[in-house]
């Protein structure tokens, strides 16, 4: 099989668990995230000075990217024979596409909170801490298709706020909701499919995660997401809660 097709368990098996295509912060990884804040800087700037007629055109064309996106990678494992559950796109960057796809279609104010407030940080982070290095090369499916559709969740968002949509921390109630009422089933989903969907069954194949173990231990690592979510979501809103204190004071 072309290299560029192997799967995370074909280049284990040929290559070692610990093998990595390039370092974390290495050249290829800094070339990568400097054309994805180049793209999504761009593309912001444009759907800023865009007539409204242009900003749904790109929007639209965003959401479609990221179904192609995600399409291409599920499509690309099982016609190589390579499909197994883990494909199944269940982690939380996967689930945003869809609410992607749900805003896009119905406009929810819910859908945008969420996605600002949780979209945004995850694939930033899974951007900067990237944990699917164990592939042969960066030109694999798993890698392009990973950096892309990150930069993509990082983007539709972005849109979304530079397009005048205000984030509001009275809001934070349904994203907390929409996070632990998805990750409760998902759980329960891993058991019975052997799977790692959100990490939430072993820290093992994600950075973050890994040092949570480091600092809680194996048994305890998910308590570690408790101040990592508050921590997100107090950075995401302290310039809005600045911003409303000001212009309440004026």
């Amino acid at each position: 099989m072309n290299d560029f097709w192997k799967s995370y368990d074909i280049t284990h098996a040929e290559y070692g668990a610990d093998y990595r295509c390039y370092p974390l912060y290495g050249t290829v990884h800094l070339i990568e995230l400097a054309i994805s804040l180049a793209f999504i800087v761009g593309a912001a700037l444009w759907y800023r000075r865009s007539s409204a007629r242009t900003r749904r055109r790109i929007l639209v064309g965003v959401t479609a990217l990221l179904l192609l996106d995600e399409a291409a990678l599920l499509l690309g494992m099982a016609l190589t024979g390579q499909w197994n559950w883990s494909y199944l796109p269940l982690h939380l960057c996967n689930i945003n596409v869809f609410v992607c796809l749900y805003n896009t279609i119905m406009d929810r104010n819910w859908c945008k909170e969420e996605l600002y407030a949780l979209c945004i940080p995850g694939a930033m982070l899974a951007l900067l801490c990237s944990s699917w290095l164990d592939v042969p090369s960066w030109w694999t499916l798993i890698n392009l298709h990973s950096v892309s559709i990150h930069a993509l969740l990082v983007l539709y968002p972005v849109l979304l706020v530079a397009g005048g949509y205000r984030p509001s921390p009275r809001r934070v109630p349904q994203v907390l909701a929409f996070l632990f009422g998805s990750a409760l089933p998902i759980y329960f989903l891993n058991k019975s499919l052997n799977t790692n969907f959100y990490f939430l069954n072993n820290p093992y194949g994600n950075i973050i995660t890994s040092t949570f173990t480091a600092l809680l231990g194996e048994k305890y690592y998910i308590l570690g997401f408790l101040p990592a979510t508050a921590l997100a979501l107090f950075l995401m809103y302290l310039p809005w809660a600045a911003d409303y204190k000001k212009k309440k004071r004026a």
